[in-house]
């Protein structure tokens, strides 16, 4: 470093119209010498040594340059995170000149932009300030890779660690392993927006205990006698109503069907347990791709999707006789309340719907 410091102060002593006319002298050279022989090596320039190769100050500073950037790069992901936080999808602001935008989304482009470009420019800078900028003039080999070339290789590659001080500039190389860390962290908080985080949605309906049946078509609560022998009807949860927003949602996994067979005839205890005097709860929902199923046979107790032809036993427990359907319809247990009104005396045991398995808890 003594020596290398020396020759610096020595040319910086030197006369700079001098060492212009040296170069201009030297240029004229080499085109003189291009024009004789055009296919000649021009060879390399003289080397240069910049500040940091001779300044310990200066390369200080450039190391605490790209340590920023560094840094800049890590605060910008953590407020790309906390953007997902703080701002709702919905909300939109004006940005001039841009005009009204939403601001999640301006938000997550500027602080990824930010995050990606402290990595890249604190990169470049690194490379530019303090790794070796030394010319090299090297031959080509021969493609394939003979054993005096690999040992070249690695010799090349731990040279180039050596320069890069990545050892020696602990800050340097910290600050990028903490940008470097940190920014995938932004593709997790993407996954957001494939869908809702998991919830157990769809185990439950909106039927619970003690929660009346509601005639769909007349919207007043059903009593056993509503429902007679051979008849199909359809109910809802009490309280689930048609202007709700949530409505469509609800019924579609909580629309029932009621049928009432002559308690004989039912095939299945459990079937026969869990109804009220002959009557039946089902759900309405085909456990194939999710149809309504709506055509009952009186005669064989037999109910039919119109969809695939799907079909089921109501007196054994809705069991598939027939179709793509995988498994039977879920049975709701049913009783009465002190006013006499048939009302639920739980959930659904099962999920209802199609493929439920396959599309997860």
């Amino acid at each position: 470093m003594s020596s290398e410091t020396g020759s610096h102060d020595n040319v910086s002593d030197e006369d700079p119209h001098e060492k212009l006319s040296e170069r201009q002298d030297a240029a004229h050279g080499a085109e003189a010498a291009m024009a004789e022989d055009p296919f000649r090596d021009p060879g390399l320039p003289p080397h240069e040594h910049r500040i940091q190769d001779v300044d310990e100050r200066a390369a200080k500073r450039s190391e605490r340059t790209v340590a920023l950037y560094f840094v800049v790069s890590m605060l910008a992901t953590v407020g790309f995170i906390a953007s997902y936080v703080a701002f709702p999808i919905e909300k939109i602001v004006y940005i001039w000149p841009i005009g009204h935008v939403s601001a999640l989304n301006f938000a997550l482009g500027m602080t990824l932009g930010v995050a990606l470009l402290g990595i890249g420019v604190g990169a470049v800078h690194w490379a530019r300030t303090l790794m070796s900028d030394v010319e090299i003039a090297d031959e080509r080999h021969p493609i394939e890779a003979e054993p005096e070339l690999k040992r070249k290789v690695m010799a090349d590659f731990r040279e180039g660690a050596k320069e890069s001080a990545l050892g020696r500039r602990k800050l340097v190389r910290n600050t990028m392993f903490g940008a470097m860390a940190l920014l995938p962290l932004s593709s997790v908080v993407l996954l957001r927006d494939l869908g809702p985080l998991p919830e157990d949605k769809l185990r439950h309906t909106a039927w619970e205990r003690g929660k009346m049946l509601i005639n769909e078509n007349t919207g007043e609560p059903l009593k056993p006698e509503d429902v007679p022998v051979g008849s199909l009807a359809f109910a809802r949860p009490d309280g689930l109503e048609p202007e709700d927003h949530d409505f469509n949602v609800e019924i579609a996994k909580a629309a029932l069907m009621l049928v009432r067979i002559q308690p004989e005839d039912i095939k299945d205890k459990q079937t026969l347990d869990w109804s009220h005097q002959g009557v039946l709860a089902y759900s309405k929902i085909c456990t194939h791709v999710g149809c309504p199923v709506s055509l009952y046979e009186q005669q064989t107790h037999h109910v039919l999707c119109p969809c695939h032809q799907s079909t089921f036993d109501l007196a054994d427990g809705a069991r598939v006789l027939f179709g793509p359907a995988g498994h039977p319809l879920p049975q709701l247990r049913i009783s009465v309340n002190d006013e006499g009104f048939l009302q639920a005396e739980d959930d659904f045991a099962e999920p209802v719907g199609p493929a439920f398995w396959e599309r997860g808890a």
